[in-house]
């Protein structure tokens, strides 16, 4: 039994955020996660945007933190080296209704405090984006975009190497409340902490549960995704909000790699992890796709995901349910946060602020002394110059053996990865790090590559996880492999 002054559930975005905020203080932290890595949940099945704060109600504090958090991103993203482009994203529409709707959401943003506001008209439009056939679109100037999988990957191991303790593979199945705090069961190991911080994201409600305050409940909403090649799209394109239709709407974004996406759809389902996407759903995607940007290729299709929202508000019910941030009035040592969706990433570092500004009531933050705020990823060797990557080949010669071409990864990254400050282990740990099988090829020459080097750190076929435990794409050797 291990015991902690703070155990937060949950290695999403929000948990790993405020697992890097804590990691400042002198206090003994860690954090329980289901997955074999951080940021597998709804934090790395998004679009990837750092939102202005113009789509939320004015006065919520989904407006209020997502504006500070749009402030930060990119010089919290230049400390802990996570690629970031401010992009700028048009909300475009087609006749005087949607102007109308364009003018008063750009009232809406301005009362939330958002800046870098214009209306602009179909020449305006076409100057940006030449194919966009709208007549009218809001230019919010602000908006980024951002890696989401480096985002939480980043926090996590920043704040691995200030002190945190990271138990991946560990579900939360039994949470027990004691004189001093709680014992929680988390996957093999039993944990004992003062305060309980919830980031549990869709099943934020279920550990609020086991906590005792079985208060809430959360609804999921799958939203289906196209992945599309690499484009000439510049920024996120979406369509002026429908009223009573939950999310946003489909849009077109372009990632900080370079790929487009296509979606998300809204539509509630019963199982939280159901990660499938549907025929219907994807024909519907491109339908309204070729709306807002007709010479669209969807020859270039490599993929399709999904992601799940944990929504508070129930399907047919006003689409609003704001951010649940507290500490618990039915649980002693217990702070929830509940209905952590969108904009949940973008206001993640104001969340944890809050988070800490409510465990300061009961707890002593001490700054340490040796405290490193900084942290330096893998080296994109892709990105590089070629003097750079000449450099690095020097250094380390595995930096000259290429392992996924689509993605120019090479060698020495894939071992960087195998090798992370968190203990994340299975090709995901790769993927996510390294964009190894990511490219157009879907993994078709780099994943062979890929386990060849965990089988040469000792691994057994039996041993190589996909994504999840178990999830194991080999079952042992051919006649004349090992024995």
């Amino acid at each position: 039994m291990t015991n902690y002054d703070v155990l937060i559930v949950g290695g999403g975005s929000v948990g790993c955020a405020i697992a890097y905020a804590l990691s400042r203080y002198d206090l003994k932290v860690a954090v329980a996660e289901k997955e074999l890595d951080v940021g597998m949940g709804t934090s790395g099945r998004n679009s990837g945007v750092v939102h202005a704060g113009f789509n939320n109600r004015p006065g919520s504090l989904m407006a209020k933190l997502c504006v500070e958090g749009n402030e930060g991103f990119e010089a919290l993203c230049k400390m802990l080296d996570i690629p970031y482009k401010r992009t700028g994203k048009l909300i475009v529409g087609y006749d005087e209704a949607d102007h109308q709707a364009l003018i008063k959401l750009k009232e809406q943003g301005e009362k939330n405090g958002v800046k870098g506001l214009e209306i602009i008209d179909g020449a305006a439009i076409r100057a940006i984006e030449p194919d966009l056939p709208a007549s009218w679109a809001m230019l919010s100037r602000n908006t980024a975009v951002f890696n989401p999988f480096l985002y939480s990957i980043h926090l996590a191991e920043a704040s691995a190497q200030n002190g945190v303790q990271y138990y991946l593979n560990s579900p939360v199945t039994a949470v027990e409340a004691t004189e001093e705090g709680y014992r929680v069961q988390a996957g093999d190991h039993v944990l004992t902490c003062r305060t309980l911080i919830n980031s549990a994201g869709l099943f934020a409600d279920k550990v609020s549960a086991m906590a005792g305050d079985p208060s809430f409940t959360i609804y999921p909403c799958r939203g289906e995704y196209y992945l599309l090649d690499k484009g000439t799209l510049k920024m996120p394109v979406y369509p002026v909000p429908r009223p009573g239709v939950g999310g946003l709407g489909v849009h077109l974004t372009v990632t900080v790699d370079g790929n487009i996406l296509i979606g998300p759809s809204a539509d509630y389902i019963d199982n939280h992890e159901d990660y499938s996407t549907t025929e219907p759903i994807l024909d519907q995607l491109r339908r309204e796709a070729m709306i807002l940007l007709p010479t669209l290729n969807m020859r270039t299709v490599i993929g399709t995901y999904a992601g799940v929202r944990p929504k508070l508000v129930k399907k047919g019910e006003a689409n609003f349910g704001d951010f649940v941030i507290e500490r618990s009035p039915k649980a002693k040592h217990l702070i929830n946060l509940i209905g952590i969706e969108s904009p949940g990433i973008t206001a993640s570092m104001p969340i944890a602020r809050m988070v800490l500004d409510i465990l300061s009531e009961d707890t002593e933050l001490v700054e340490k002394p040796d405290f490193v705020p900084t942290y330096r990823g893998i080296p994109p060797f892709a990105e590089l110059s070629r003097a750079e990557q000449r450099a690095l080949i020097e250094q380390d010669p595995d930096y000259g053996d290429v392992v996924c071409r689509c993605e120019t990864v090479t060698r020495a990254q894939v071992k960087r990865a195998l090798h992370n400050p968190i203990g994340a282990t299975g090709v995901i740990a790769v993927k996510n790090r390294t964009r190894s099988t990511m490219g157009r090829c879907n993994g078709g020459y780099c994943f062979q590559r890929i386990v060849e080097l965990l089988l040469s750190e000792g691994k057994s076929p039996q041993d190589i996880d996909l994504k999840r435990r178990g999830d194991r794409p080999l079952l042992g050797y051919v006649k004349g492999g090992q024995a």
